[in-house]
């Protein structure tokens, strides 16, 4: 039933067009023309007023067609931005039947992929006259700069009970019922300056946190909780004691205890240290996204593992390490699920995806809208 050539040319159009995090202003408004072309009601939010964000979301609505009956209100999500380095892309279709870039840039397929197949989607309907209950297709703007867009959506905008992100790095059939909660833990360390050949007049900030760092636990906490410092930089020359270093660091878990555990174990540490050798430490911690747990039992999941089933794909379900738009959808009281795009190796140069997973894709949400629908 899926257009092979459309979705193709759907995503090698979406793939082209830049649209790096915080930069989404030319792609929106083609992503908005396509879904008002297509006869969805689309409404925009506010969320390009929020600091980073280059555009804003994109809610489409697409009214039922069963008046005559009650069934559940779905949603499905994907971003339109991508990772750098992401401009001119340039999307090459290889013999192997994988689609990737010309191995400059990443390819984007986090998340055109979703993007041209659920586009496919609506086409699909609108061509065969499909029976659906309401369907509204949440299209977001800085998920790859720590889900911002999901965060800024006006959810006065969102009518769904229940819904989908189009946006795992799984095998199409995979879903992903669990993500961590993640945490960031900016840190400043003060010292005082002094002359390299006269050390004992100065405090090194670099010292007290190199100190402070092998004090703390990171890496594999248990087996729920990861730890990990991203950053440092501070220091302005050789000859001067550095009275000033920044640290960005993060946790995620699965387990809301063993996350405040860690959080304030790393505080703890960069405070005592700091204190012990004559500096400060001042820590701001935030909660960059919620975790979630959705039940096999529960609809949301039951229709995402029996579309998969019905289409031969093997039905998995997961836990995921890092979190995407569903994090933030769940947060809002829609229970959500991330369904697996069949992408790989993304974030990187590397990154590719089967033009026979972009159909699946498709398959499946159309899928899940038809067993809805029933």
């Amino acid at each position: 039933m899926i257009n092979k050539e459309r979705i193709l040319n759907t995503f090698l159009e979406l793939a082209k067009i830049n649209s790096e995090t915080g930069y989404e202003q030319t792609i929106q408004p083609i992503l908005k023309e396509k879904f008002e072309n297509l006869g969805l009601i689309v409404k925009e939010d506010n969320a390009s007023e929020q600091e980073g964000l280059g555009a804003n979301n994109l809610i489409c609505t697409l009214p039922s067609n069963l008046s005559n009956k009650q069934i559940p209100k779905l949603y499905f999500t994907s971003h339109m931005d991508t990772v750098v380095p992401g401009v001119n892309i340039r999307p090459q279709v290889k013999d192997d039947g994988y689609i990737y870039s010309d191995g400059t840039t990443i390819l984007g397929a986090d998340d055109k992929a979703g993007l041209a197949a659920i586009l496919e989607t609506i086409e699909q309907i609108n061509e065969h006259n499909l029976p659906h209950g309401q369907i509204q297709f949440v299209i977001t703007v800085g998920e790859e700069s720590g889900l911002l867009g999901a965060k800024a959506l006006n959810t006065q905008l969102l009518d769904a009970d229940f819904g989908y992100a189009v946006d795992a790095s799984k095998e199409v059939g995979t879903t992903v019922v669990g993500a961590p909660t993640q945490m960031k833990i900016y840190t400043t360390i003060k010292g005082k300056t002094a002359h390299a050949s006269t050390p004992t007049k100065g405090i090194s900030a670099i010292n007290i946190a190199a100190k402070a760092i092998s004090r703390m636990n990171l890496g594999q906490i248990d087996d729920l909780t990861t730890a990990n410092i991203g950053k440092f930089h501070g220091g302005s020359a050789t000859n001067i004691v550095a009275d000033e270093v920044v640290l960005e660091a993060e946790a995620r878990s699965h387990n809301d205890q063993s996350i405040e555990v860690q959080v304030q174990h790393m505080k703890d540490t960069f405070e005592s240290t700091a204190k012990e050798f004559g500096g400060e430490a001042h820590v701001e911690i935030e909660t960059s996204y919620p975790g979630f747990k959705v039940e096999d039992h529960e609809d949301v999941t039951k229709y995402a593992i029996a579309s998969a089933v019905a289409l031969g794909l093997n039905g998995d379900t997961c836990i995921a390490g890092g979190g995407s738009d569903g994090n933030i959808m769940n947060r809002y009281g829609i229970p959500s699920v991330i369904l697996g795009v069949g992408y790989e190796n993304i974030h990187t140069t590397s990154e590719r995806i089967a033009t026979k997973d972009l159909c699946m894709l498709a398959s499946q949400i159309l899928k899940i809208i038809e067993l809805v629908s029933e």
